[in-house]
């Protein structure tokens, strides 16, 4: 399966073993509750999916690599104590809590989750020594002589054999306790991932040309050489920090990513074609409509690779400008719950009930942020989201002290004003956003006509994650109108395949 289901899969088979019945009980019991072992080569994102998966279900997340660790830093180290049994004094071995179960009653503690995940990677990397224990561990969720808490499920990963030297092979018997998943590298999948985090346009593009050079694992006489999708998103990552600073990107700096010389070779002398051609096409204009007929003779006489790049430029310019703009709108409607605590704060009209409430809010946000920080549960965009709030709130509260407005009611106005202000520039924003899409449909139908380039510019807006999201809420008229005419398309060519079969 690609990465994709598997994510699907793990937050199914977590989300049901924290299932309840009437008593508080686990529909599956505990130790009926197999640990899942994702099984698949090194780099194609097996750790980002649990994140992902913790913040979507709410739970806490924590996180460790078995290669780390010894038998005694996993079980415990042995001490000697003290009992007395039938009036007899004994001395007998104990051992002190295993560093792994005392980091996840560390997060509970600091948190306040009770239930989540607990993640061991390269599960199948561990110590000779350790290598003991783990059935026990597998199948009971006891390190050492202390058990993981009720509320964390394990979830496990490993590299096949081939990719490390280190993997011990698991018996039958530690194999039939766990839920195995096989999970392999896979584009496709990927392609929304990278989308929602917003991988280097010319990364994308290039592999929307070259999809074979996404995952490579192959010996040469030099030795291993491979391309992962880790090595993708670094090497986006830093891409995008080179340009801010003026920075040259070449074959040194990409080849300290990706490990393939034919890769490393191509995509620096297709970057150095990226370049060029974000100088030849002013993406800004055929956004904003104002195109003249030389630019888009140029771009219906470019070569297929060229008009792809294009594309990429243009859908990656909206999906910035879509993506600021569906975070504006997750701020308000999380702000809109402060504001109706405000309004019944103001009804009942206490002496400065509105800053103190304010605080309380503020404070209280503050709380929530660093909770689901140490958790592990809180995602990019969810961080800028609750801080965006809170800025706004410490903002409010600055400007009715410098205002002096005197009683709640015009208190509570002065707030009000500040977010209804908020909401209009976001009308503003969302009508912009779509006077840009609407270009940008036009300019595609003009200029490629009948090519596939409006396939794949509605292929991208449907896997995105946020361009769905935002049409979703704000609608596209460009879009649903090309998706009924595709739609319909489909069903011809259905019906000319039923006929053809039926040799009328």
């Amino acid at each position: 399966m690609n990465i994709k289901r598997a994510k699907e899969d793990i937050k199914d088979t977590v989300r049901l073993y924290l299932k309840k019945d009437e008593y508080g009980d686990y529909r599956i019991p505990v130790v009926r509750q197999r640990p899942v072992f994702l099984l698949g080569a090194p780099g194609i994102g097996k750790t980002a999916i649990m994140e992902q998966i913790a913040q979507e279900l709410g739970i806490a997340l924590v996180s460790y690599s078995m290669t780390h660790h010894t038998r005694q830093s996993a079980l415990g180290l042995p001490f000697i104590s003290h009992r007395e049994y039938e009036g007899l004094s004994y001395e007998v071995s104990e051992y002190t809590m295993s560093e792994i179960i005392a980091s996840i009653y560390e997060v509970m503690q600091k948190s306040g989750f009770k239930e989540g995940i607990l993640f061991l990677d390269e599960i199948n990397c561990v110590s000779e020594t350790l290598a003991p224990s783990m059935l026990q561990f597998l199948q009971y969720k006891v390190f050492g002589r202390h058990r993981v808490p009720d509320g964390w499920v394990i979830v496990t990963a490993g590299n096949p054999r081939e990719y490390n030297r280190s993997v011990r092979e698991f018996d039958v018997v530690t194999m039939d306790r766990m839920k195995l998943l096989q999970v392999e590298a896979d584009y496709e999948a990927w392609k929304g991932y990278a989308a929602a985090k917003g991988i280097h346009n010319a990364v994308m593009n290039y592999l929307e040309l070259k999809k074979q050079d996404f995952y490579i694992m192959e010996m040469t006489p030099k030795g291993r050489s491979y391309v992962t999708a880790r090595g993708w998103e670094d090497l986006s990552q830093i891409m995008k920090l080179y340009e801010e600073d003026g920075l040259s990107i070449d074959e040194e700096l990409i080849g300290q990513y990706l490990h393939h010389e034919r890769v490393v070779k191509e995509f620096a002398a297709y970057y150095d074609l990226y370049c060029k051609y974000q100088k030849d096409y002013h993406i800004e204009e055929i956004l904003h409509g104002t195109t003249d007929g030389q630019l888009e003779q140029k771009a219906a006489a470019a070569a297929f690779d060229e008009r792809i790049s294009l594309l990429g430029m243009l859908t990656d310019k909206a999906d910035s400008e879509i993506a600021e703009t569906m975070e504006k709108s997750e701020f308000l409607s999380s702000l809109l719950q402060s504001l109706k605590v405000l309004k019944a704060v103001t009804e009942k009209n206490e002496e400065n009930g509105i800053l103190m409430t304010l605080d309380k809010q503020i404070q209280g946000r503050q709380a929530l942020l660093q909770n689901l920080r140490e958790a592990g549960a809180l995602s990019d965009a969810d961080t800028r989201m609750h801080r965006s709030v809170i800025r706004f709130l410490e903002e409010g509260k600055k400007d009715l002290v410098l205002s002096g407005a005197g009683n709640e009611a015009e208190r509570f106005e002065c707030i009000r004003q500040k977010f209804d202000d908020a909401v209009l520039n976001l009308k503003k924003q969302t009508m912009l956003v779509k006077e840009h899409l609407h270009h940008l449909f036009a300019f595609v139908e003009k200029v490629f006509a009948d090519g596939n380039e409006m396939l794949l510019l509605m292929t991208h807006m449907t896997v995105s994650d946020t361009d769905a999201a935002f049409i979703a809420r704000f609608g596209c008229e460009d879009y649903q109108k090309h998706n009924a005419e595709m739609m319909l398309s489909e069903r011809q060519n259905e019906l000319m395949s039923q006929i053809r079969e039926l040799e009328l």
